[in-house]
């Protein structure tokens, strides 16, 4: 027995604030580190103690073990979970951990180490008789090896990095033509992300579903799995939508891919919580994908079918407990569905946003489950992951528990930075995915090349955001008149005065009239069409009104003193009020002036002073939030001036490169 009544919690969002609490539930005292950038985050409010370890990006404070090691020993923590993400797949950091005399909680170095290097990982099962894919997996890396592998294998094939996860350092291969190309972006991807350009080879599967099976293991030899989880619907190969159970399983096939997940623990002689992944084709025939020695983000589903802590059967396994729970115990109940609501923008190719949270709450209602670790005000820093929460919906069925998250999600309040919640809703209401046919190549065939497109907002909605900004200024206008009776605010001596503002969205700009008709009523006029529009009630960030004959709730905030934000349950907008006199500065590029598109790390310059380049030149890769963005040429001409450094921090809006246009 490692007993332990205080823990560390090696991470931060959500992902602390989960464990946190299922830390106190169990008894134990809890330590929260943070960055700089995360200082008065909601974890660090949380815990029963802080420590700040560096500052804001992830390489100066929450990948640096020997620090979150000092601040264990520091607080008097014997134990330190390290979440999932940053260090929790380490094998060095648990090691170091297990040398200072704490608990790690999690498996062993040995299990981290061969599981984290897919090669070893896949002969290891290979050994082991789990299912896998055809492909190639050994030392010679060189580029006539691989390609003579690849053309052994068959195409399509896909290239993937032996190191890290997440979909950094995969590429899919449809020809043979396009394989030294892919080979030479996913291995500098992987060196930039993992340090390790070690690449393998795999027959791809073409659209299939990704299974994974939630396994635990004990230090007494039981090893169990807790059912499955889909996650098909991904973008980039980072999961948006994942569910439990999975929609095409049948008894027969959950008991073989079971036991398929249990002899992968069993091989590496496992312990605590692990996720072993699949790719299960139409015809039911699945493959070991790779296993993640860690908790997944998407345990919670897990664990609302089974009813189980799964945070704290992994306190009860670091603490050499056996299982609780026995294989014959597991029993799954009803249906949960989780989406990941990110920072991002989908209109703009998904880039990472930051910026201050103006609002933040989803509704409390039944079988909604939301784990979270951001609040309104709060700032989303470039440094870190651009997910933001979890909104999980449980129901006794896979139909009602997505009409029920379908809700939820509509009536949420997340304005400020832009966010996927539209696309989130937009996913779960396609046809394919009610019908539980999703596969991995679900957001590929429904959304296709030009990706998520938010429609543009209608006069309607103008109109709307006019009334909002004139109430607004009425109320300010009322506030200091103090002499003036509020009936007569905007009254003149041959009646109520005609308001004109200008409101721009979507590139849109339009000259808005409007004109109070009679308390709470309004004629709005715009583009030629004039708006009735009552005002039934408002609160903080909701508004009911009458719109013409059709009544409508709408939610709003007002995130900047000329810029409003409104919410209509199916899309977010942005309105600007604009003062005459401002103008925008040009960001396009086509002056020849290139900026950052985002706040990130310049991790490439591709250009050299004096280069001629053409339109869609490559220019430079930014990463930010797990993302590398590729910034290209608007103009063609030659590069006059690099105006950054690769690997500094970059903000939204600097300047990058700087081209002269030709003649």
């Amino acid at each position: 027995m490692q007993n332990f009544d205080t823990v560390l919690i090696a991470n931060r969002g959500e992902i602390a604030c989960r464990i946190i609490r299922s830390a106190q539930k169990s008894g134990l005292r809890t330590v929260a580190v943070y960055s700089e950038a995360d200082r008065g985050a909601p974890h660090t409010q949380l815990a029963d103690e802080a420590i700040c370890i560096g500052a804001g990006p992830s390489a100066q404070s929450y990948l640096l073990g020997d620090r979150i090691i000092e601040a264990a020993q520091k607080s008097g923590a014997q134990a330190i979970h390290p979440g999932y993400g940053f260090l929790s797949e380490n094998a060095g950091f648990a090691e170091a951990v297990e040398a200072a005399g704490l608990v790690f909680v999690g498996p062993d170095a040995r299990s981290i180490r061969l599981m984290g290097d897919k090669a070893a990982a896949k002969i290891r099962m290979i050994e082991a008789g789990v299912p896998c894919v055809p492909g190639y997996q050994e030392a010679d890396q060189s580029d006539e090896t691989l390609i003579a592998a690849a053309q052994k294998i068959g195409f399509p094939v896909m290239v993937k990095a032996t190191a890290g996860g997440g979909g950094r350092g995969m590429r899919l291969v449809h020809e043979a033509l396009a394989l030294p190309d892919a080979l030479g972006n996913a291995r500098s991807e992987a060196v930039n992300a993992f340090g390790d350009g070690t690449l393998i080879l795999e027959r791809a599967v073409v659209a299939p579903r990704h299974v994974e099976v939630q396994v635990f293991a004990d230090t007494h030899g039981n090893v169990i799995h807790l059912g499955e989880r889909d996650c098909s619907v991904q973008r980039r190969h980072q999961k948006v939508v994942e569910e439990a159970p999975c929609p095409v399983m049948t008894p027969q096939l959950r008991a073989r891919m079971g036991a398929a997940a249990v002899e992968a623990a069993r091989a590496i002689n496992y312990r605590g919580a692990g996720t072993v992944e699949f790719l299960l084709d139409a015809a039911q025939n699945f493959y070991f994908l790779e296993m993640n020695t860690r908790l997944q983000v998407e345990h919670p589903v897990t664990e609302m079918v089974t009813g189980l802590d799964l945070v704290e059967m992994q306190f009860q396994v670091a603490a050499g407990q056996p299982l609780a729970v026995a294989q014959d115990d597991i029993a799954l109940n009803g249906h949960a569905i989780e989406v990941r609501l990110y920072a991002e923008d989908p209109a703009n190719d998904f880039l990472p946003a930051t910026g201050r949270i103006a609002a933040w709450h989803v509704p409390a209602a039944e079988g909604i489950r939301v784990d979270s670790g951001v609040v309104a005000g709060q700032d989303i820093s470039p440094f870190y992951d651009p997910m933001v929460a979890k909104v999980i919906a449980w129901a006794p069925t896979r139909d009602a528990a997505r009409l029920s998250l379908i809700a939820s999600l509509r009536k949420t309040r997340f304005f400020g930075p832009a966010s996927n919640l539209p696309f989130l809703i937009d996913i779960l209401e396609r046809p394919v995915f009610a019908q539980g046919e999703a596969t991995t190549a679900f957001i590929a065939d429904e959304f296709g090349e030009s990706g998520f497109a938010q429609a543009q907002a209608g006069t309607d909605l103008f109109a709307v955001a006019a009334v909002l900004d004139f109430l607004a200024h009425h109320r300010a206008a009322v506030d200091l008149a103090i002499d003036v009776p509020a009936e007569l605010v905007n009254w003149g001596s041959t009646g109520t005065l005609a308001n004109s503002i200008d409101l721009s969205s979507d590139g849109e700009t339009q000259r808005i009239t409007i004109r109070a008709t009679a308390s709470a009523a309004y004629a709005v006029t715009l583009g030629g069409v004039t708006h009735d529009i009552d005002v039934l009630a408002q609160d903080r960030d909701a508004i009911r009104l009458r719109i013409d004959t059709r009544q409508r709730d709408i939610l709003f905030a007002r995130t900047a003193p000329n810029t409003w934000q409104l919410g209509t349950g199916r899309a977010i907008h942005t309105f600007e009020r604009h003062i005459p006199g401002e103008e925008d500065t040009d960001m396009s590029g086509q002056d020849g002036i290139v900026r950052s598109p985002m706040h990130g790390v310049l991790i490439e310059l591709c250009v050299e002073e004096g280069q001629e380049v053409a339109v869609g030149t490559r220019l430079a890769v930014v990463e930010a939030m797990k993302m590398q963005h590729d910034v290209r040429a608007a103009v063609a001409g030659q590069v006059a001036r690099i105006a950054a450094t690769t690997g500094a921090q970059v903000a939204d809006g600097a300047l990058l490169v700087e081209i002269t246009p030709q003649a």
